[in-house]
């Protein structure tokens, strides 16, 4: 089997390799299959991502997503990571200024509001790679696992990974039982619940 490092190099180069118009139009896709789920009239307390600045590593940028879901009154909280290598969610507001962390992804201020686990209905997790099983292959430093690990599950907010089509893995990718499945995936080729 290969190994996570392995997995992350090569996903990583895939959607780095996605020219700068298709990750665009796969954002612009994935914000109309938000709405079309329902996930949209559903859910009013949202975390999301913010992705780095420069764009290099090819994330998803949730930018326009997110200035939609403002402008429909949804509240929206975003991951500031702490130096001991936690996670939390803090409010966001496009109108505020970030301060981007030691990864180059822009974070609010620590004086914005700070937002609980469970006072979310959903997360909008980024991912490296992802399989048909929801199993989610992150960045490495166990954020979201150890996030969302710390929720009681059955308070656990919906957890749907972004990403684009070329990120899914066609095999199994390998977890443990500290892994968080996925509830769902949106790309530019649509909405997978995975149960």
């Amino acid at each position: 089997m290969t190994n996570r490092s392995e997995l992350r190099r090569r996903f990583r180069k895939l959607r780095r390799a996605l020219p700068p118009d298709t990750r665009a139009a796969n954002a612009d896709s994935i914000v109309r299959h938000y709405f079309r789920s329902g996930l949209g009239l559903r859910n009013k307390r949202i975390g999301a991502y913010l992705s780095r600045r420069d764009g290099q590593d090819g994330e998803v940028d949730l930018t326009l997503l997110l200035e939609r879901l403002v402008s429909l009154g949804k509240q929206i909280a975003v991951p500031v990571i702490r130096r001991h290598g936690s996670m939390e969610f803090y409010a966001y507001d496009p109108d505020q200024p970030l301060l981007d962390n030691r990864f180059n992804i822009p974070e609010p201020h620590l004086l914005a509001r700070h937002v609980t686990g469970i006072s979310r209905d959903l997360i909008l997790a980024p991912l490296v790679a992802f399989d048909d099983s929801g199993v989610r292959l992150g960045m490495g430093g166990g954020y979201y696992d150890r996030y969302l690990g710390s929720i009681c599950p059955m308070l656990r907010p919906l957890i749907v990974g972004i990403a684009h089509e070329t990120q899914r893995s066609p095999t199994p990718l390998p977890f443990d039982a500290w892994d968080i499945r996925l509830d769902a995936v949106i790309t530019e080729a649509g909405w997978q619940p995975f149960r």
